[in-house]
């Protein structure tokens, strides 16, 4: 009679636990994606804060134009669980969290991006807290001060665009050994026309060091390697300076930047149950974007649900289209690129292109969300 009533109790399926470090773009979508793949797979994410933060919108959160955070709750499937803590160590079999729990896990994904190592007297826009910073600051600012933002890249650009755009009452100034390095001669050239529209003055310099106090009227110092200086109410460091050394420090392997290394799979090469994944994944020829980000998430994911039917896991590849960028809320660049990410001549520029980078940031929102995003095959 037992044995009868045992044979009418239905087994229960057992779970492949599965823990996802990081909540940006990679481990949105690699953890919605793995959901709705696999249905035996308990996920857990783990972020220090409660929120999705499209790091692609931080100068609009700075300036005040827009807002970058959305809960995570409303960015993760259902069935998702999610811790809110700091992660110290990983491993293929736990993660050992900030407040000194532990969790077993049979697989996990490493996406922690990037960070960035901010010239002391600067406030860093890469990352919430110091856009957070740089949103009270710049709203304590009164009509006629100095805001210098640090940086010639694409994310120095878009803030210094984006400030000079929502507060026309400042001075803005732009300092870079180059501006828009990355793009053609002529996009190169567009970018600087865009912030001249904005009375974004361009420094092509680099910053030795602030001098905290030192400046008129109580402001600081920027004193610039060819010797020149000048004084700063507000001052925003937009270069990202490295990755976090979780993976250093958990004993993954990882180059000379700090990036894991990853085989072909974007599996770590001395711990395969861990994928690797966005910013802080060394994948050659790969640049730090959503664009990026995006893709090795969601593969990363078909992977690992290759791998629990049984099927043979397939290489990453991942081509790029171009770049694009803001310059302010009416004006922008699409740069057209190659699939290795060399780029063409040709771009788009104006309100069509504020328009199209738009769409840009919310399909990438959007992907990370719905775990549905395409992308190019790499170069052959």
């Amino acid at each position: 009679m037992l044995h009868l009533v045992s044979e009418l109790i239905p087994q229960q399926e057992a779970y492949m636990r599965v823990v996802v470090v990081g909540a940006g773009y990679a481990g949105t979508i690699a953890a919605n994606r793995l959901a709705k793949k696999v249905k035996a797979v308990e996920i857990t994410v783990i972020n220090p804060r409660p929120d999705f933060v499209e790091r692609v919108r931080l100068h609009e959160q700075i300036a005040g134009t827009g807002a970058a955070a959305t809960p995570l709750t409303s960015m993760l499937r259902e069935g998702i669980t999610t811790r809110l803590n700091t992660v110290d160590k990983i491993s293929d079999a736990e993660v050992a969290l900030g407040d000194g729990s532990r969790l077993e896990v049979d697989y996990l994904f490493l996406a922690v991006g990037s960070t960035v190592a901010p010239l002391p007297g600067t406030v860093p826009v890469g990352t919430w807290e110091g856009a957070e910073q740089a949103r009270a600051a710049l709203a304590g600012l009164s009509g006629g001060r100095t805001v210098t933002v640090i940086g010639g890249g694409l994310t120095g650009i878009e803030t210094a665009a984006e400030v000079a755009f929502g507060r026309p009452d400042l001075r803005v100034r732009l300092v870079g050994r180059t501006i828009a390095a990355s793009l053609s001669a002529g996009a190169q050239k567009r970018v600087r026309t865009g912030l001249s529209r904005l009375n974004v003055e361009i420094v092509t310099d680099s910053v030795a060091r602030i001098d905290p106090g030192a400046g008129e009227s109580g402001g600081d110092a920027v004193r610039l390697h060819s010797g020149a200086r000048f004084a700063s109410d507000l001052t925003l460091w937009a270069i990202i300076g490295g990755v976090p050394d979780l993976a250093a420090r958990s004993g993954l392997e990882v180059d000379a930047d700090g990036r894991a290394v990853v085989d072909e799979c974007l599996r770590s090469v001395n711990a395969p149950r861990i994928f690797v994944v966005g910013d802080c994944a060394a994948v050659p020829g790969a640049r730090a974007a959503c664009a990026t980000a995006l893709p090795q998430g969601a593969h990363a994911a078909d992977t690992l649900a290759r791998i629990l039917e049984g099927r043979k896991p397939q290489p990453y590849s991942m081509g790029y289209t171009g770049q694009s960028l803001s310059l302010g809320r009416h004006d922008g660049l699409l740069q057209a690129g190659r699939r290795d990410d060399s780029v063409r001549r040709l771009f788009l520029a104006g309100r069509t292109a504020a328009v199209g980078k738009e769409r840009l940031c919310r399909y990438a929102r959007s992907g990370a969300r719905t775990a549905t995003y395409a992308w190019l095959k790499g170069p052959k």
